[in-house]
């Protein structure tokens, strides 16, 4: 039983880190957002989005709450994006954006990520050129006619949309994320994204070489334990949903996605 027990404790551990770590990536975009573009979600589409992607992780609504709460004050941290280029195992591309508030603190540990597991840290628009900075949104439809329409009638710049197994993915410019997600649902009524977001989706991409796979592995991992909330876009136009890499069935042209908060005492 101590063996079990044991074994059960830290598996709760674990889980319960995993979501703390959720809970906490989700309410500092929530605060940032609200704190740029106001605390009102009917006259913040970005605050909306922020909150629905958050309901849909099960995050709790009193840290939803207390999030836009402390984005009404005058006080409060003071955070800036600050965004990373480079080449990781095998010559994989990596952008990875940061949310922090000390920068100078975070490009050192981006950088360090970088340096022990033998990669190089480039300048900005060294990788970048190799992506596109889209916004997807996937939903169950399988009519893509009348999607297409309905984008076209918004004049929604669609850079694509595919539709498999009952399923539409849309891709379009970064910049249109609310014009789009808002003629979406003026045309098919309250729908349900299943995904709704902006990446950098890679234009081409290759298996990751297999001798280079325990060096990824521990490049995310390096990411993840030692910055932040590390989210790997898995690298196919056909799935754009963030997940993390775990198989060589990720390639070489990727997108890492690192939400962050570096407080120094």
């Amino acid at each position: 039983m101590g063996r079990a027990y044991q074994n059960r404790k830290e598996s709760m551990a674990k889980t319960s880190d995993q979501k703390a770590r959720v809970y906490s990536r989700h309410a500092r975009v929530i605060y940032v957002t609200a704190k740029q573009g106001g605390v009102d979600p009917d006259g913040n589409l970005a605050l909306r989005s922020a909150i629905e992607r958050a309901k849909k992780d099960q995050v709790p609504a009193h840290v939803i709450d207390k999030a836009i709460d402390k984005a009404k004050g005058n006080a409060g941290e003071d955070f800036a994006t600050a965004r990373y280029e480079g080449f990781g195992p095998g010559g994989c591309m990596v952008i990875v954006d940061c949310l922090t508030d000390n920068t100078n603190r975070t490009i050192g540990d981006v950088r360090q990520c970088f340096t022990k597991t033998k990669c190089k840290i480039g300048t900005p628009g060294s990788v970048s050129h190799s992506f596109d900075h889209s916004a997807i949104f996937v939903f169950p439809s399988d009519d893509e006619e009348a999607v297409l329409e309905a984008l076209m009638m918004a004049d929604v710049d669609v850079e694509d949309i595919e539709s498999e197994e009952g399923s539409i993915t849309v891709f379009a410019p970064h910049t249109e994320f609310a014009k789009a997600r808002q003629a979406l649902h003026e045309a098919l009524g309250d729908i349900e994204f299943e995904v709704e977001e902006i990446q950098f989706v890679p234009k081409d991409t290759a298996p990751i070489p297999a001798d280079d796979e325990p060096m990824f592995e521990k490049f995310l991992e390096m990411l993840q334990d030692g910055i932040g909330n590390a989210i790997l876009s898995k690298s196919s136009r056909r799935l754009p949903s963030s997940l993390y890499v775990r198989s060589s069935e990720y390639c070489s042209s990727c997108s890492v996605l690192v939400s962050l908060k570096v407080l120094w005492m």
